[in-house]
């Protein structure tokens, strides 16, 4: 199984601190942000890891992460030419994938959770896809999941009412399929190709799972919620943060 970190975007919504460097090498309590999301694939034993990231910043994450050689992995570096979705990012590591199931992670989530469990497991039998949801307190900004007794029904995204306080965070697992999956998506209203279509694909196949997270987790995309990460990053280091 394979991992795949997703940095690319412009990082608009944290402008004017992402206007010289990319939103993923900012700073998160005493580690740049992309630090998180690469430790939680190291943690679940991956070796092989792939860095997706616009032209603009490329350079910065290779001479940061180097080989990979710090984590005991080996990094690979893809480019994405313009922002156009989640899933066209994840389309770039079709060859990287090399017909192996894959664990996408975007480079701006912080799981306190160990999701190294549900990896392994899915690793052992890789078919379907399967999800991390978390309940919040404004939904309306993520994918919702409409969740009946065991399975998910609908994700639903961004909605302006939202069906329940069950989003999907971003760190995805995902059978070999989800390249053919992503080259049949069209482009939203956003002019993107959504992760949330390629789920949705999963979920009519009966083929989506889903865990549900217990401790922390939190993007980094706005300036709350980057406030939010930093503060939730420095208390578990122990360093007490007044509200």
């Amino acid at each position: 199984m394979k991992g795949v970190i997703l940095a690319g975007g412009l990082g608009t919504r944290l402008r004017p601190l992402t206007k010289v460097t990319n939103k993923h090498l900012l700073p998160i309590y005493n580690k740049p942000m992309i630090y998180y999301p690469l430790e939680t694939l190291v943690q679940a034993g991956l070796k092989e890891i792939l860095i997706v990231s616009g032209p603009e910043h490329a350079g910065h994450f290779l001479h940061l992460l180097g080989s990979g050689k710090e984590w005991g992995v080996k990094l690979s570096y893809e480019l994405q030419d313009e922002p156009g979705g989640i899933a066209q990012a994840l389309g770039l590591a079709e060859d990287f994938a090399d017909n192996k199931p894959v664990v996408a992670i975007l480079g701006d989530n912080i799981y306190e959770d160990n999701l190294s469990g549900s990896i392994k497991n899915f690793a052992t039998e890789p078919i379907g896809a399967h999800v991390f949801l978390k309940e919040v307190i404004n939904p309306s900004r993520f994918g919702v999941a409409c969740v009946k007794s065991d399975r998910i029904i609908e994700i639903i995204e961004k909605p302006q009412k939202s069906p329940s306080n069950w989003v999907v965070t971003g760190c995805y697992l995902y059978d070999t399929q989800v390249f053919s999956i992503i080259k049949k998506l069209k482009p939203s209203s956003r002019g993107e190709l959504e992760i949330t279509d390629v789920n949705n694909y999963y979920i009519k196949a009966g083929t989506m799972k889903f865990s549900k997270l217990t401790g922390y987790w939190t993007d980094a995309g706005t300036f709350e919620s980057l406030l939010r990460a930093n503060q939730l990053a420095a208390r578990k280091n122990g360093f007490l943060v007044e509200d």
